[in-house]
């Protein structure tokens, strides 16, 4: 079989091909009519070469490189049109090239109607081929443009809470991470149980799903996660998710410039290590200031609680923790003894008797809001220790 005379004619008139080719795909593909993201030169230029590549191996027998087909996968993958887009065009551009084949071969009496039926399957064939060089050069290519976004994204989110970032770039950084340049914004952090292990694991997709705005790193121990936070319900909607992960989470108090978010993020990691408990949970740094700035502080902490609270720990386990106890509701009744002795069921008169205990034992006065803040911070201290250490104090 031999269309070796169709093949020089239609290669004499390549650049005519190949114009008319582009109008046909700028014509009949929406991606592809937008000039700003495809100029019609790159276009023709890409139409020309995969035209040339088709008719060069025709009836040969060996494979030719497609580097034409491969390099159209490439560049349509860094313009970003989509991939079904581009393999509608590759073949408008083959079919063309065929409709082309069979004009010139009803001009030419050597070429029979077997002669094209052959061709036919052969030139669908090469379409298929190429068709995968495209495919696969567009994937390769997209894979290494999602990695590079990733790992700019993420080297962009270090920055922004190692502070390493100037302030002319902090709104551009911003905008890359889909963030708004504004706040209110809160930083979380998640303890992760191995490392590499992502402990907010879907809560990326809720967020999204929810329109919340944020930036996530992971991290050997933790994963980190800045947020906007416009609105209280949006507050509200990105609370309620990162309680549904099933995490041990801890968050800043807001904030409103980036410039803030290594602040915000040690903020949210005392929250986290003032966490009660050893399941999952969620602390906000504003719920218990106090609390957070013991956690902030161990070795100070524990020194407080010897100060403050060591007689009352030398006591025997049933009074010590009748004493604890009767503290904690006491503070968490507002300083009322009625309250708390609702919450403990006793009488408010044993309230009292065991509050007067408390500060003989201390040399501290309740009614002196110095010394109750001395007793409140050593006993959140002393349970942190319990919790930490599994020793719970009897």
């Amino acid at each position: 079989m031999n269309l070796s005379g169709v093949v020089s004619a239609l290669q004499a008139r390549l650049p005519e091909m190949g114009e008319r080719m582009a109008q046909r795909i700028r014509s009949d593909v929406d991606a592809y009519q937008n000039e700003s993201l495809i100029p019609f030169d790159s276009l023709r230029r890409s139409c020309t070469a995969n035209a040339d590549l088709l008719l060069n191996q025709l009836g040969r027998g060996d494979a030719q490189d497609p580097s034409p087909a491969r390099e159209t996968g490439r560049v349509r993958a860094e313009q970003g049109v989509p991939l079904a887009d581009t393999l509608h065009a590759y073949r408008i551009g083959f079919e063309l090239v065929w409709t082309e084949i069979l004009a010139e071969a009803r001009n030419r009496p050597e070429v029979d109607d077997a002669q094209l039926v052959s061709q036919s399957a052969e030139i669908w064939a090469l379409f298929g081929r190429y068709a995968e060089a495209v495919a696969a050069a567009y994937r390769e290519t997209t894979a290494e443009l999602t990695s590079r976004r990733q790992a700019r994204r993420s080297a962009l989110v270090e920055a922004l809470f190692t502070g390493v970032i100037a302030d002319r770039t902090l709104w551009e950084a911003a905008r890359e991470l889909g963030l708004p340049d504004r706040g209110p914004y809160v930083v979380a952090a998640a303890a992760a149980d191995s490392p590499g292990e992502e402990p907010l694991a879907g809560t990326e997709a809720a967020l999204r799903q929810a329109q919340v705005h944020f930036a996530w790193r992971l991290l050997p121990d933790q994963q980190i996660g800045l947020a906007a936070v416009p609105t209280a319900t949006v507050d509200r909607t990105c609370l309620r998710i990162l309680r549904r992960s099933g995490a041990r989470v801890g968050i800043s108090p807001c904030f409103h410039s980036l410039r803030d978010t290594p602040q915000a993020l040690r903020f949210a990691r005392l929250a986290l290590a003032g966490l009660q408990g050893t399941g999952p949970g969620v602390a906000r740094f504003d719920d218990d200031p106090l609390a957070m700035v013991v956690a902030a502080a161990p070795a100070e902490a524990a020194h407080l609680v010897e100060v403050v609270l060591q007689p009352l720990l030398d006591l025997p386990a049933a009074e010590r923790a009748r004493l604890l106890e009767t503290v904690e509701h006491w503070y968490a009744a507002a300083g009322s003894a009625t309250d708390a002795a609702r919450s403990l069921f006793v009488h408010p008169n044993t309230v009292r008797y065991r509050l007067r205990r408390v500060e003989e034992l201390t040399g501290r006065s309740l009614s002196d809001p110095r010394a109750a803040a001395d007793i409140r911070a050593a006993l959140l201290a002393v349970r942190r220790a319990s919790a930490s250490s599994g020793y719970v104090v009897q």
